[in-house]
């Protein structure tokens, strides 16, 4: 325990030093940019962050993140590298919160009503994007000052597709842990799961005992009412399973542990995205290999993730911390899973299956029909499957330029983004031993050496887009 308080301390301080202060502002951003009889003249207030402290005025370049599924400043401060950067380039850093998630809710609490959540859409937050930072260069006198996209995970998305849709106004974009393939549909969404199994298949015997305890677990579910109490006592559940569908749905919450520690399997302790020590998946399969029983061990290992609050909590309660949704890796709590939930449910495909044989976690299904139906229950839509494959170009990317696209090894979602480079400028960097957009992340002592030189090779690039830029103005 010592050594991961002192390995906390020292990701604290490796945070603070490269994390800076903000000032927070409002932007008066147009309610629906493509129908001009509907909310024509309605505006709402997007919020976004700055920091102008390295900024050479109006001649540096800005660095603008596209703020993703979730409130805007805890993007800000994960994402270290932007602010490591910035006095090197003499930047403007800024930070734009995605429509409907954060405090930047177009109709407020009335947001996700069926009335209003129409407007939640990539291509709508796009044009926020495009026509705040027309609209911000403007205000600064900025207008000939270069744009570097940057974005994690699902803003990694936005950060390529702000460079391909507007090249006008991005000269070139940082996508980390970007899987635009698979959400396009190019790829089964099933190699999400197997690829969290591959990272716990790296703990000699983990994977094993994972099914075993999953085996155990589903002869007491076949046993019917009392295999399912049996079931709530061994995971200390504050209201015990009733039926299959309890039963659906702790499966789920147990699966969702592991996706989550696969996702922040970082090298040091982190509070993104959950509460974890460093390596929580070498620490989940401690507790797996160490337990006497191997349910006892899954216990342990969902814990880790489910009861890492101080004071620990004394049950669980698998429907406040797992909110079954459209996307089967998880949509998050809070408003911001509602907006996410609508996203996977409209343009975004993340149907994906876990089947016990490919991968190490019990049958799952969620495919077309499944989402169909809960889609059309849920939100009263149908998915639109090709529409990021047409409207985002799906694989065909090449026309496009100026974009490192980023993945760790260790990432789940590694499998589903661009992993070769395209072209000259549409280049890729594999960060071995990296979780999910470590690169984007602060700098730190326990960083492993490939995540030095992603930043090194990211950095390069943009010194070079910025030159060419300046070259031509």
């Amino acid at each position: 325990m010592a050594v991961l308080y002192i390995l906390f301390l020292i990701s604290l301080l490796a945070a603070s030093s490269n994390c800076s202060n903000y000032v927070e502002d409002y932007f008066d951003q147009q309610i629906d940019h493509f129908n001009f009889e509907s909310n024509s003249n309605q505006t709402f207030k997007q919020r976004f962050l700055y920091n102008d402290t390295w900024w050479d005025r109006g001649r540096g370049p800005i660095f603008f993140y596209a703020g993703n599924e979730g409130d805007i400043v805890g993007f800000w401060e994960n994402t270290g590298y932007m602010f490591k950067i910035a006095p090197q380039f003499q930047a403007l850093v800024v930070f734009v919160e995605h429509r409907y998630y954060g405090k930047s809710l177009p109709f407020g609490q009335d947001s996700f009503q069926p009335k209003s959540i129409g407007l939640l859409s990539i291509q709508q937050a796009l044009a926020d994007y495009a026509f705040f930072l027309k609209s911000y260069k403007k205000k600064l006198n900025a207008d000939d000052c270069p744009v570097i996209a940057f974005g994690g995970s699902y803003g990694g998305m936005l950060a390529a597709y702000m460079k391909f849709k507007y090249p006008n106004i991005i000269t070139g974009a940082i996508a980390a842990s970007a899987p635009i393939y698979q959400v396009a549909g190019k790829l089964s969404g099933d190699i999400f799961f197997q690829a969290v199994t591959k990272d716990f298949q790296k703990e000699p015997g983990c994977e094993n005992q994972v099914r075993a305890a999953f085996g155990q677990i589903q002869k007491w579910a076949a046993e019917g009412a009392s295999g399912l109490r049996d079931i709530s006592r061994a995971f200390h559940l504050c209201k015990p399973l009733a039926d299959n569908k309890d039963y659906d749905h702790f499966l789920r919450w147990i699966r969702n542990s592991f996706v989550s520690a696969a996702m922040m399997d970082y090298p040091y302790p982190a509070t993104f995205m959950g509460n974890f020590p460093a390596f929580p998946v070498k620490v989940m399969c401690s507790r797996l290999l160490n337990a006497t029983r191997p349910v006892d061990g899954l216990y342990s290992a969902a814990a880790l993730y489910y009861n890492a609050s101080n004071p620990p909590v004394p049950c669980f309660d698998i429907y406040q911390e797992y909110i079954y949704c459209a996307d089967p890796t998880g949509c998050g709590l809070g408003s911001d899973s509602k907006a996410w939930d609508y996203q996977a449910c409209t343009e975004i495909n993340l149907e994906g299956n876990t089947n016990g044989i490919n991968d190490m976690f019990p049958a799952l299904p969620f495919n077309s029909t499944m989402r169909d139906d809960y889609c059309l229950k849920a939100w009263n839509v149908l998915p639109r499957r090709n529409w990021l494959d047409v409207l985002y170009w799906g694989e065909d990317i090449a026309s496009s330029s100026n974009i490192v696209f980023s993945n760790g090894n260790l990432d789940p979602w590694a499998p589903g983004g661009v992993l070769q480079d395209i072209s000259d400028t549409l280049v890729t960097v594999l960060v071995d031993g990296g979780a999910h957009h470590l690169d984007l992340r602060a700098d730190n002592p326990l960083d492993p050496p490939s995540v030095v030189a992603a930043r090194s090779f990211e950095t390069r690039n943009i010194q070079k887009w910025l030159h060419d830029y300046y070259g031509k103005h």
